[in-house]
């Protein structure tokens, strides 16, 4: 049986960006070297990092964030921001004379998007402000959820220091890295969707998972159903049906609630069902973080 409060030991550390989102929405996607024109376009708190840390807290774990912000207006709203939310921010590097990581996105009327991102500031985070920030995080972390628009060398020095330090991985290799150095650290969980999987994997459905020391593979399918794939098989887990409004964070809105439930010790089959329902629901209104929802909203509808 779910509880609507969690244990107070869900603690979820967050390593990723932090972007500020500028989102138009469009009658339909450009095709290569056309131009549209959008009909509006407004400005939100965004980047995967982020957008999963607000997610894992609205779900009621404790979370820290660490990552890179520029020391500019935005940086600075965004510190505010997520102040707000609860997340802890000592992680969080303020960067003299470098801009705040920007994403520009584009909405059709279906919820369909399509994403160019500016790094910033994220792009300038090192490994050393991470790991003194991993340092004083990891002992009391459950999960550390892990994402790659932060350089490489952060997620790869963040996944090393959570197995040095016994801590649980969360994994979402997302933009895909061709060069990731998979094998040479072990991952407890990968959470990817179907085409991150083809493109990593090889295939839609992960076979052998022991060459790339990866324990647990999920696989996010839209509005088909999420997978498990592990050791023990294929475990298949029932979205949460909707209309979606706009699938911009759906994927982070998913990772973010099933690292709290893990952290929590949750079953992987609550932790699937809770984290589908957070994910279908995020769509239902406009933005990456605005319509996350809370713990209670889901767990009204958890059977």
């Amino acid at each position: 049986m779910s509880s609507l409060h969690p244990p107070a030991v869900a603690r979820v550390t967050v390593v990723g960006s932090l972007n500020v989102d500028r989102i138009s929405r469009v009658a339909r996607l450009p095709r290569p070297g056309e131009t549209v024109f959008a009909s509006e376009t407004r400005l939100e708190f965004g980047g995967k990092g982020a957008n999963q840390a607000v997610a894992a807290a609205r779900h009621g774990a404790a979370v820290a964030m660490i990552g890179a912000l520029g020391d500019d207006a935005d940086g600075r709203l965004y510190r505010e921001h997520l102040q707000r939310e609860g997340i802890a921010l000592e992680g969080v590097a303020s960067l003299p004379g470098v801009a705040t990581g920007a994403a520009f996105i584009n909405v059709d009327p279906r919820g369909e998007n399509q994403i160019v991102v500016d790094r910033g500031a994220n792009g300038r985070f090192t490994v050393d402000q991470a790991s003194r920030a991993l340092a004083t995080w990891l002992p009391a972390t459950g999960v550390l959820l892990v994402g790659l628009e932060a350089p490489l060398e952060v997620a790869l020095a963040a996944l090393r220091a959570a197995v040095a330090a016994g801590v649980r991985t969360v994994f979402n290799p997302s933009p895909v890295a061709p060069h990731f150095p998979w094998g040479e650290v072990a991952i407890d969980s990968v959470i990817v969707n179907e085409h991150e999987c083809a493109e990593i994997f090889g295939e839609p459905v992960p076979g052998t998972l022991a060459r790339r020391r990866v324990r647990h593979v999920v696989v996010t399918q839209g509005a088909a159903p999420t997978l498990l794939v592990s050791a023990a098989g294929v475990q298949s887990v029932p979205v949460h049906p909707v209309e979606p409004h706009d699938t911009v964070g759906a994927g982070d809105t998913f990772a973010g609630s099933l690292a709290a439930r893990l952290a929590e010790g949750a079953a992987w089959s609550l932790a699937l069902r809770a984290a589908n329902i957070a994910a279908a629901l995020s769509t239902l209104g406009p933005g990456a973080q605005t319509p996350i929802p809370r713990r209670a909203e889901v767990e009204a509808l958890l059977p």
